[in-house]
């Protein structure tokens, strides 16, 4: 059961990873999902309360880390909150109206109409607004591995 539990946990681990391609894959349910049915299949022991808190405490570090890449992002490139709004509308729709190319172009493409249609800013700035929202993404992508990669690594540290 033991090996079961590994490769359920593995391939829910995977899937969170792949999370980070696609942002409607909630990376962070599927890390704790992979916890909770390695417990369930094998054995909850090295779980303890401690555990629980820190995993915790790196899901909400992980939802922090994608709202604050993004905002940094666009604030520090000149973006106003439409330019948020419009990368974060992009981030969600451009994969699936852009295959592959959509997961970095939606976000751009959203902050630039965003900002030239509602805040009526002139093409360069919502060019740079684009950029800014592209340069969050991309934060967001390297913070959120990073911390979901230190959330197995200590699952495994408990674990065995």
């Amino acid at each position: 059961m033991e090996i079961i539990a590994w490769v359920v946990a593995g391939i829910l681990f995977v899937i969170a990873f792949a999370g980070l391609i696609y942002p409607i894959i909630p990376s962070a349910l599927f890390i704790f999902a992979g916890f909770l049915l390695f417990g369930f299949i094998h054995t909850f022991e090295g779980m303890d309360v401690l555990f629980w808190i820190i995993q915790i405490l790196f899901i909400a570090l992980l939802f922090g880390a994608d709202t604050l890449s993004n905002l940094v992002g666009v604030k520090k490139f000149g973006g106003s909150k439409a330019g948020m709004w419009g990368s974060t509308i992009g981030l969600l729709i451009g994969p699936f109206v852009i295959p592959v190319a959509g997961i970095l172009l939606g976000p751009f493409i959203g902050a630039v109409a965003a900002e030239a249609l509602v805040s009526k800013s002139g093409i360069k700035q919502s060019l740079k607004t684009g950029v800014g929202s592209l340069v969050g993404f991309l934060t967001s992508i390297v913070t959120k591995g990073v911390l979901m990669a230190v959330m197995i690594v200590l699952f495994i540290v408990f674990v065995k």
